[in-house]
């Protein structure tokens, strides 16, 4: 059957399972949104190529799929990279296609023009052009696999749109089986971990189920092992859990750093073991540490990157989780170790209260309590963030997206992805008034598609995170650090959701009720003190010290 090329893309995206897809529309890839049409598969119009790019990545990890983005040439892919960052760098699956100009204007810098390979050679996990109509199932087929075999990541295909306009006869693809390393023989681990007098368990990267996490549960309270998550990875435990010991992350809990510091032997379970995780490298540090570690990683290349492995396990660090439960072993039981770890854990999450009539720790201790433990939870960046990591406890897997990469307006498109994904669930987005400025035109495209997430804004007037660091090197010279902010509740408003702006505690519970029953979007604007900063730390305290 002949079919012009942007039916033959669609065409494969549906034998692929995709659900729908996150785009902001452009002439040269027309022909894909006529097969989009064709084939009845949902488009999600953003209207800024980073808020889609992030739609698709948040859409990625809460179901486990590839994302799938729509962007045109030039401006629109060079959009789309800050989402496409993010999927690299959190390991998330996605596909971002970008139009292309006609394949006989090449090298003359035409409209638009740009050599996607170069542009994105190290950003992504494979970037390529299609050339040849008749190869689009190819290349797509290949794109699924590559995006999820091994290390996770993003992949980009470029779109000539002559190519794309034209008609052939095409060769459809069947579903992808992705490739995955079978579990060995753990018998080593267990041998390794009966010696062992401090280990630690750490958690992270991608690929995990809500299945993995409760089998890394039951046998990490069944041996009495502690267990820390990588940074923004909290919902791979119940944080009510025994065993739970806290996450690495950019303000950590210092008797966590020292006790990865101190553990004699850690099983790293899909986690790279990065700067975040190790405190910049100071809690572990590559070039004089070297820590008995037993890596289990999807990506080969991945293992002994960084840090030498005892133990090595290609295999995904969710398959090695469920392998461990299913064992009966008999290891020694380090539950008086769990036991301190968890109290350790306890202190560090005792709220210090901070300035002002809304206090943030206070904010985060009544979500933490009123929300279902199905509540979908999403940030981006910022010192805000610290609260809510710190405060707040993650009961259920698939309950918490954050980029790993730091990026700052992350959390309200995610929230958006996530409202759509799963229509019926709580979703709330936590958001600094810097973080939201990034995305908040994303709230056009809530409302046109139906997504009722509850967006609360933490206004204290500045860039908190970069004001912070500039009073600790640079006291008293403030430099680009203030904002100038509109009225989030009105604005909210005006896209057609609903506003609550909150001026003292006792404000937040009715305004939250509120939001979380308007069906529709919904942001509630926190004034708070402008003294705030962090948990640790006010702005008075950083000037008096």
């Amino acid at each position: 059957m002949t079919r012009h090329g942007g039916r033959i893309l669609a065409d494969q995206l549906a034998i692929q399972g995709v659900e729908r897809v996150f785009s902001v529309p452009g002439e040269s890839f027309l022909a894909a949104l006529d097969g989009l049409w064709s084939c009845g598969i949902p488009n999600i119009v953003c209207r800024q190529e980073g808020g889609a790019a992030m739609m698709a990545e948040a859409h990625a990890k809460l179901t486990g799929k590839p994302g799938i983005l729509f962007v045109t040439r030039g401006p629109g892919a060079a959009n789309a990279s800050a989402g496409l960052h993010v999927a690299m760098q959190d390991s998330t699956p996605m596909i971002c296609f970008v139009g292309q100009i006609a394949r006989g204007h090449r090298d003359r810098e035409a409209f638009q023009e740009v050599d996607y390979r170069a542009m994105f050679g190290r950003v992504v996990k494979w970037v390529a052009e299609v050339d040849q109509t008749e190869r689009l199932p190819e290349y797509i087929a290949r794109a699924f696999s590559v995006a999820q075999a091994g290390r996770p990541g993003p992949v980009v295909l470029a779109l000539p749109e002559d190519m794309l306009s034209a008609e052939a006869e095409a060769l459809d693809r069947p579903p992808v089986v992705v490739p995955r390393p079978a579990v060995p023989d753990l018998g080593p681990v267990i041998a390794r971990l009966s010696r062992a007098e401090r280990p630690l368990v750490v958690a992270g990267g991608s690929g995990w189920s809500a299945e993995a996490a409760q089998a890394l549960q039951v046998w990490a309270e069944r041996h009495g092992l502690p267990v820390a998550v990588s940074f923004r990875r909290q919902d791979y435990i119940d944080n009510r859990s025994p065993a739970y010991a806290g996450d690495l992350n950019v303000g950590p809990n210092p008797a966590l750093m020292d006790r990865l510091a101190r553990a004699d032997l850690i099983l790293a379970l899909g986690t790279r073991l990065g700067d975040i995780e190790t405190r910049g490298f100071e809690a572990l540090d590559p070039a004089r540490d070297a820590p008995a570690l037993i890596h289990v990683h999807p990506g080969a290349e991945e293992i002994n990157a960084i840090w030498s492995a005892e133990i090595a396990i290609q295999a995904r660090a969710a398959d090695v989780a469920l392998a461990l439960a299913a064992r009966d072993d008999s290891l020694p039981g380090w539950q008086p170790m769990q036991g301190r770890a968890r109290e350790s854990y306890l202190g560090w999450t005792t709220p210090r209260e901070t300035p002002g009539a809304v206090k943030l720790e206070q904010v985060i201790a009544h979500l933490d309590r009123v929300l279902p433990e199905d509540a979908i939870v999403t940030n981006g960046a910022g010192n805000y963030a610290a609260f809510l990591h710190r405060y707040y406890r993650w009961k259920r897997f698939g309950t918490q997206l954050a980029p790993t990469s730091g990026s700052m307006g992350y959390g309200f498109p995610a929230a958006v992805a996530a409202s759509i994904a799963r229509p019926g669930r709580a979703v709330v987005c936590l958001a600094g008034d810097g973080c939201i400025q990034m995305t908040l035109n994303e709230m056009s495209t809530a409302v046109q598609h139906g997504a009722t997430p509850v967006v609360i804004v933490c206004n204290n007037g500045r860039y908190g995170t970069i004001r912070m660091h500039q009073e600790k090197h640079y006291p008293g010279r403030v430099s680009g650090t203030e904002l100038a902010n509109p009225d989030y509740a009105a604005l909210a408003e005006a896209y057609g959701g609903a506003g609550f702006r909150v001026e003292t505690q006792e404000a937040f519970a009715p305004a939250l009720e509120a939001a979380l029953t308007a069906e529709r979007l919904a942001v509630i604007e926190l004034m708070l003190d402008r003294d705030v900063l962090s948990p640790g730390a006010s702005l008075s305290d950083l000037a008096a010290g």
